[in-house]
């Protein structure tokens, strides 16, 4: 036998003895009132028809009936049944820039650190929704392809990093292109695409691939990580420390913006909505409303093996001796001596008796 929440086990130990305790303090203090009465006769008289055992079988169905109800909270399982689990939802694909200009500092962290962080945490908030990852910068591949195993997504989400990715840049086309072959489109659930950058283009096609993605029905959603006003792109050694920042041919630093009006277009086109990160991720929160309300479809079936509940016979049985426990009478009835009458007196006086 087993338990679907054994926490209310616990209750056996702890309100069962407790509730013992409080029934022979009171059946105690009620032999302790009866003695205050003062005249003992009449305190026998009194309590010569109160059902004294009777009330001591009640104290002990009443522990019984504790017992029985904790056992139900519990809900004890025993055998099991073979169910088929349909999974529906939406199909998501997140594409997640890892490009050098992804580690600029305006957002803390990093811009790229904060993104996997909003990407765990859109995970949690999906419910059954499948999702994908898709990695670029000046190119891009699948991370992981669509599923609905947020365990084993946010191993593969923490090795984004820029060094996956030779080729430099940040192609935004390319990416959207790769996360649309990832879908399925014979489903008929909602596929939408969360493209996550600071919204430097250098492909120049990501306005064509967001019409593209649209006319296959694909949504898309944009979410700007960085400042309008610009970072610089930090440089690291082999143990990871700060030793400089990107410069250009001039020896200028190279100061990395946010490019709100490229992201805002693409989401105009995709039929989506554009997010600008913030402090406090409010814009998840309002990316996951959105989702919430997209059309939803089977995504996928399994076989599950459930245990079987067995709360009811336990529950019956509480119920059960609550009604015995009214059946028991408070007092039982006084024998009553029989009178001799006259004529039985001259029968027996007759007899010799």
């Amino acid at each position: 036998m087993t338990f679907a929440q054994p926490e209310f086990l616990f209750g056996l130990l702890i309100l069962l003895p407790l509730m013992g305790l409080f029934l022979v303090w009171a059946a105690r203090r009620r032999k302790r009132d009866l003695g205050r009465l003062g005249n003992l006769a009449l305190v026998e008289r009194l309590s010569s028809t109160v059902n004294w055992r009777g009330r001591r079988w009640r104290d002990v169905l009443w522990l019984a009936v504790l017992a029985l109800l904790l056992i139900s909270l519990a809900r004890p399982m025993w055998g099991t049944v073979v169910q088929e689990v349909e999974q529906e939802g939406i199909e998501v694909m997140v594409a997640l820039d890892v490009s050098q200009s992804m580690l600029a500092q305006d957002i803390k962290p990093d811009r790229l650190s904060r993104a996997k962080m909003e990407i765990a945490d859109l995970m949690t908030r999906l419910g059954g929704d499948e999702i994908g990852l898709v990695l670029f910068s000046g190119a891009s591949f699948v991370q992981f392809p669509l599923t609905s195993d947020y365990g084993t997504a946010l191993t593969f989400l923490d090795n984004a990093r820029p060094e996956v990715i030779s080729r430099p840049g940040t192609a935004i086309g390319d990416a959207i292109r790769t996360a649309m072959a990832g879908f399925d489109l014979s489903r008929t659930s909602q596929k939408v695409i969360v493209l996550i950058t600071d919204g430097e283009d250098h492909g120049g096609d990501a306005l064509a691939m967001a019409e593209m993605a649209a006319g296959q029905g694909i949504m898309l959603y944009t979410i700007g990580f960085g400042s309008p006003e610009g970072e610089p792109i930090p440089e690291y050694d082999a143990r990871g420390e700060v030793i400089g920042y990107k410069q250009d041919q001039q020896g200028e630093v190279v100061l990395s913006k946010l490019d709100e009006a490229t992201l805002l277009q693409i989401a105009e086109v995709g039929g989506g909505r554009y997010f600008r990160a913030s402090a406090d991720g409010s814009e998840l929160v309002a990316l996951v409303e959105e989702l919430s309300t997209l059309q939803k479809a089977e995504l996928s079936s399994q076989l599950e093996i459930l245990g079987i509940e067995r709360f009811q016979p336990f529950l019956l049985a509480a119920l059960a001796l609550m009604i015995a426990i009214e059946l028991i009478p408070d007092r039982i009835a006084a024998k009553v001596p029989r009178k001799r009458t006259a004529m039985h007196e001259r029968w027996s006086a007759a007899s010799g008796q």
